[in-house]
Formats: structure tokens, sequence, C-alpha cells
């Protein structure tokens, strides 16, 4: 196939969000801001990354709030989008690790084996936290092909994105460990009716 029928490469960097205030805890939706620490984390993370074109995020304070810091600091275009959010945790939102197995010992492992069948009460569908990750990703490879695009998020975030990337099963998606201001790259191009995705790099903190 020719290269003139492809298109210019487009390249997404997933960056979590750092440290919120509460500490590690399963947050999902809750709208926690970042800690002090939690700040010097992300300012750390792009202090010597200055090459993207514009900024996607989601809502929740711990990532936009940063993410309106970065966009203004360097004149960079700002969507915050819903579809970004965390997954949703049900009844574990906001509680720790220590206070789910307080009451079931066995409850988190459980999850970890098989996060479809073993979900916390009123928590989101995988299948359709997946839906919603495929949409807003799709959306940003439609409206900004060749481009260079921060998208500032979270853990589950990064682990769908890897998980669509790698065609992996969406109940192995919390075997991907992503820590606080963790950067994942992936590229992206285009053949005719063919997209052709790479990860670049996972995981990459400052």
């Amino acid at each position: 196939m020719s290269r003139a029928n492809e298109s210019p490469e487009t390249r997404i960097d997933v960056l979590r969000h750092g440290e919120p205030v509460g500490g590690r805890r399963y947050r999902g939706q809750i709208d926690d801001p970042l800690s002090d620490k939690g700040w010097q984390q992300m300012r750390r993370a792009v202090v010597d990354r200055d090459d993207w074109d514009l900024i996607w995020s989601s809502p929740l304070k711990r990532c936009a709030d940063f993410a309106r810091e970065l966009a203004t600091a360097r004149d960079l275009a700002l969507t915050l989008d819903a579809r970004l959010m965390e997954i949703g945790f049900g009844e574990w939102e906001g509680k720790t690790a220590d206070e789910i197995r307080a009451t079931d010992p066995e409850r988190l492992d459980r999850f970890w084996r098989d996060p479809v069948g073993n979900r916390p009460a009123r928590a989101e569908l995988l299948e359709h936290f997946r839906a919603r990750v495929l949409s807003v990703w799709q959306d940003i490879l439609l409206r900004h092909a060749g481009r260079r695009i921060l998208i500032v998020g979270h853990a589950g975030i990064t682990r769908m994105v890897v998980s669509l990337i790698l065609d992996s099963p969406i109940e192995n998606m919390f075997r991907i460990q992503v820590g606080n201001a963790s950067l994942t790259r992936v590229r992206v191009r285009s053949a005719g009716t063919q997209i052709f995705s790479s990860l670049v790099f996972h995981g990459q903190e400052s």
C-alpha cells in the first residue's frame, strides 16, 4: 500500500492523576482534589515534556484542576469530558482495601480474579465502562488525527486504553498496574480503512 494513503501519526499520552486528598482508596467517582503531594507529582511528571498540542481531561477535580493549570500555562486547548471519569466502584467508593477486607477477607481477592463476576454492589459494569472509554477514544482520534494529545485521567482509563490497544479481555484490566502521575503513550496511524495502534511505553514515572 502506498504511503500516500496513510494518515499522519497521532500520539496520545495518558497521564494518571497524582495522589488525592485522603490517600489510597477505591475512590471511583468521588470528587476529591489532589493533595499537596499529588500536585508535586503531577508538576514533576510534565516538567520536561512540552510538545502536546491539546489536552483532554476527566472533569473530576484530581484531574481537571491540574489540566486547567497546565492548559493555561502552555496555552493549550482543554476539553473536559465525563466519559473520561474513573469507573464507578459502587458501594466500595471511598473505602480502603483494609475496610473492605474487614467484613470479608476474601472479597478483594475474588474481585481481582474475576472483576466481571465479582463487581461491588451498584458498581459500573465493565462492559459499560469499556463502551464509554472506547467512545471518547474514537472521538479524540477522529477530531485530532495527526496531533499530539494529552489525556489527564485515572488508573481505570489507562487500564482500559491499554486493554483496547492490546485487544486484551476486560476481565484482565485490573492486572495492569498504574502508578500515581505515571504516563502511558500510544501511537495511532491509519491506512485506508485500517487503523494501527501501538503501545510505545506504559507507566513511565518522572
